[in-house]
């Protein structure tokens, strides 16, 4: 019953892209993730990160390795958490081609949970970025996510939870040139996720689901799969 929940779910969210002369829209790719937070026993101070490995088609063809970790704070009777973090960040590109080229990052981040009734679980994550990009001059970001998970099957999002997971991201450039008379646009990119999520424990949950990344050039669909662990 979940198997077929989650392939009807699943196959509902794919779109045609129309192909591009240099990224194939018409191929989906493959996102696999892992995402960790922990806290320093009873103190309001923790960690948390990333590490995303990221295709241009199922697996093989690197389009990303991401891998990110950060300081978190959580002030008393705030239901808010910060964190100042840093990214390193592997591109790849298109097709045959081996080539690569870095990115370090820094980022700074607030992240608002609060809940609608009994079953929506609402977050909302404001996070400022600096970027040094090989090749580029340096460059700021903004990016506003918000994400939404409905447990299906009981009213919380522990143990034996089957949960919707929804997020929409925009991302919005700081600056427009980025040296050698090259300019990006000020809209950089947006990124709309629908998953199904099951917990395995109270503190590990996985998702499958797909999300669609649209510029102003180019459309893509990606499978994700993705661990969320808090220990």
């Amino acid at each position: 019953m979940k198997n077929s929940l989650f392939s009807a779910i699943l196959f509902s969210l794919l779109i045609s892209f129309s192909a591009n002369a240099q990224i194939d829209e018409d191929q989906t790719g493959a996102w696999y993730m892992y995402f960790w937070n922990t806290n320093f026993g009873e103190s309001q101070w923790g960690l948390q990160g990333d590490i995303q490995y990221r295709n241009w088609n199922l697996g093989g063809d690197l389009e990303q390795l991401l891998i990110r970790g950060g300081l978190t704070y959580s002030p008393k009777n705030a239901d808010v958490k910060f964190t100042l973090g840093y990214g390193n960040i592997t591109s790849g590109n298109f097709g045959d081609s081996d080539d690569t080229s870095g990115e370090s990052r820094i980022y700074q981040e607030a992240l608002l949970p609060h809940k609608i009734s009994e079953r929506f679980y609402l977050k909302h994550r404001f996070r400022y970025e600096q970027r040094w990009v090989e090749d580029q001059d340096f460059r700021t970001r903004y990016r506003y996510n918000l994400f939404l998970n409905v447990p299906l099957n009981q009213k919380n999002l522990n143990k034996n939870a089957v949960y919707l997971a929804l997020y929409n991201e925009i991302f919005i450039n700081g600056e427009r040139e980025i040296g050698d008379g090259r300019s990006v646009e000020l809209f950089d990119r947006n990124r709309f996720y629908s998953a199904l999520g099951y917990a395995l424990k109270d503190n590990l949950k996985i998702q499958a689901g797909y999300m669609t990344q649209t510029t102003d050039n180019l459309s893509k669909g990606q499978i994700q799969l993705s661990l969320h662990h808090t220990f």
